[in-house]
């Protein structure tokens, strides 16, 4: 059982990694702003105009997909944490770059489930403003499913390259 774990160490460092440097910045986010902290005086500008620091809570998906349906989100995140470790061989997760992919990706999972889990939304607090468009807010488990995603589909279009030269 040992060497199984151990051979996908990168993965479960990076995951738990990613989990914990989540949660605790919600929990930071919890215990120092009040709910729905948006607006002054409650939120917290780091650069006035451009960034905050909020506490929103997110029932749904990015973009405000799926609003109100976060049970149905957690379901459908274990299913597929479920599914990479059940096709983990296919996903070739004992290679360094897809374990880096995956841990980034199942980190933010975990991360955003546990949050779904403990209060039925997902905490968000990282809050972008572009003049006069904002970004919708988001957290750092979000953040770590995007560049996880986002590598892995630069990684396979690469490799896809190669086994076509």
């Amino acid at each position: 059982m040992w060497e199984r774990i151990k051979a996908y160490r990168c993965l479960w460092l990076l995951a738990i990694g990613v989990v914990a440097a989540d949660q605790l910045s919600k929990a930071w986010i919890n215990t120092n702003l009040p709910f729905n902290a948006y607006f002054p005086p409650h939120n917290i500008p780091v650069i006035p105009g451009f960034f905050n620091i909020v506490h929103v809570g997110n029932t749904g998906a990015a973009w405000g997909l799926f609003t109100d349906k976060s049970y149905f989100l957690a379901i459908l995140a274990a299913v597929t944490l479920l599914a990479i470790f059940l096709f983990r061989k296919h996903l070739l997760l004992k290679e360094s770059p897809t374990q880096i992919c995956f841990g980034l990706l199942c980190g933010g999972i975990v991360g955003n489930l546990t949050d779904r889990l403990l209060y039925g939304h997902v905490i968000d607090f990282l809050d972008f403003h572009f003049g006069s468009y904002v970004f919708p807010s988001f957290n750092l488990a979000d953040s770590a499913i995007c560049i996880g995603v986002g590598f892995y589909l630069l990684y396979s279009l690469k490799e896809s390259k190669k086994e076509s030269s």
